[in-house]
């Protein structure tokens, strides 16, 4: 598989088109606009910058990975060779299952069809193809180039072979492998999620502030960094959207968003990416103050 098609050119995509190029594949990146994709690879030269700076990587490595991509702003065309596909869309089901009916068009047949999702059931994903057993979650981490974890989540129908191979090319970039079954959320979101959910809940019953409570689970759990602070990175609205995915899939009310977390994604205060969340995000989102709503 070295031909990849990578659908969505946003944080997710482009790290996960950053990684296949760096590692000598064939990369084609398709978006809806010829700018969401501009944006996207001036992402990915950014971050080859940052590695350059580092002695991590050379020029001539940067300069070979992006030679390594090309951009479409349409499936047909940019999934015509493809070997594997990788979707990462907005986790919206709708348009995962609109995505994918689209590329089970347009790749060949053989193409293994992989989605990022981090909690969208892969065999609901699966059904609208006509390869059900060529259909996996590729769950990358963020951002791409640097977390090493890859979930790979098996549909009911998820043939072993393919299993296998999307392990493989898991590991063939630098990334560890581990694969799980499909139920809600799968495990990284099944466990981390209700955890976010209870640092707000503990915030909107004023137990403690925004500090204090990621300050307990930084020094306390020695989190890197906490969950506050963590799902702001995430984004409110991609937390809300998997806690929903958990409460409906499972049927447990323990799983219900908290009211604080509906209320900040309806006013569209959806963490860094918004400038504000829980915290304030200024200087490109490295310096951060708790947000005025909860001093």
């Amino acid at each position: 598989m070295k031909n990849i098609t990578i659908i969505g050119s946003g944080t997710m995509g482009n790290g996960i088109a950053h990684v296949f190029a760096m590692t000598g594949h064939n990369v084609s990146l398709v978006d809806i606009s010829q700018e969401a994709l501009d944006k996207g690879i001036a992402t990915i030269s950014k971050n080859l910058d940052r590695m350059v700076t580092k002695g991590s990587i050379t020029e001539a490595d940067k300069t070979s990975t992006l030679a390594n991509i090309k951009t479409y702003t349409d499936i047909k065309s940019g999934a015509t060779n493809a070997e594997l596909v990788v979707e990462a869309a907005t986790e919206n089901i709708d348009l995962k299952l609109k995505i994918f009916r689209d590329i089970d068009a347009a790749a060949p047949a053989n193409a293994i069809l992989a989605s990022n999702t981090s909690s969208i059931s892969i065999t609901k994903i699966a059904s609208v193809t006509k390869r059900p057993a060529q259909v996996i979650g590729m769950h990358f981490m963020n951002p791409v180039p640097v977390m090493k974890l890859v979930e790979i989540i098996n549909g009911y129908s998820t043939s072993k072979e393919v299993s296998e191979a999307i392990g493989n090319k898991s590991k063939e970039l630098g990334k560890i492998p581990v694969i799980v079954n499909d139920y809600p959320g799968f495990v990284a979101n099944r466990i981390l999620m209700p955890m976010i959910n209870e640092a707000i809940i503990t915030l909107f019953e004023r137990v403690a502030g925004v500090e204090e409570i990621d300050t307990v689970m930084k020094l306390g759990m020695a989190h890197p960094m906490g969950p506050l602070q963590l799902a702001d990175f995430i984004g409110l609205d991609v937390c809300l959207s998997i806690l929903n995915v958990l409460y409906d899939g499972l049927g447990n009310t323990k799983y219900a968003p908290c009211p604080l977390l509906v209320n900040m994604v309806t006013a569209g205060k959806l963490g860094a990416k918004t400038g504000e969340g829980f915290y304030v995000y200024t200087a490109g989102g490295k310096d951060l103050a708790v947000s005025p709503s909860f001093k």
